[in-house]
């Protein structure tokens, strides 16, 4: 995945485009795109920032946190449950979500979800 380019960079295309050089001319010199030195002209006037947004990466996911103590409930009550299967149980309470969104919540809480003993142990054996 690419990195945002540096503050330093930034800094000076916005200096130059102040000091009266052309947005598409500030680019052009310092070797960036002008749809890049648009944007950070833009969101410099607007906000005051140059520095870049976070990208995307982890996002608190609200609506299922919302109904964290429903999601442990189950948990507890049935800890060998596959994630598909503790995802139509809150389907029948009236919770949506998704296996993907239940794995990242558990993953947030820290809450490993192991095979236990009741799972047929594997016919290939230790390697």
């Amino acid at each position: 995945m690419l990195s945002a380019l540096s503050m330093d960079l930034r800094e000076r295309v916005i200096a130059a485009i102040k000091a009266g050089a052309s947005r598409r001319q500030a680019a052009k010199r310092f070797g960036v795109g002008p749809s890049s030195a648009i944007r950070w002209h833009e969101r410099f006037q607007a906000e005051g920032a140059i520095a870049p947004r976070p990208s995307c990466g982890q996002r608190p996911a609200p609506a299922i946190e919302a109904h964290a103590e429903r999601i442990l409930q189950v948990d507890r009550e049935q800890p060998q449950a596959f994630l598909h299967e503790v995802r139509d149980i809150l389907a029948e309470q009236g919770v949506r979500t998704s296996v993907s969104g239940l794995w990242r919540f558990f993953a947030r809480h820290r809450i490993t979800r192991k095979k236990g003993l009741s799972t047929r142990p594997s016919r290939s054996g230790r390697t």
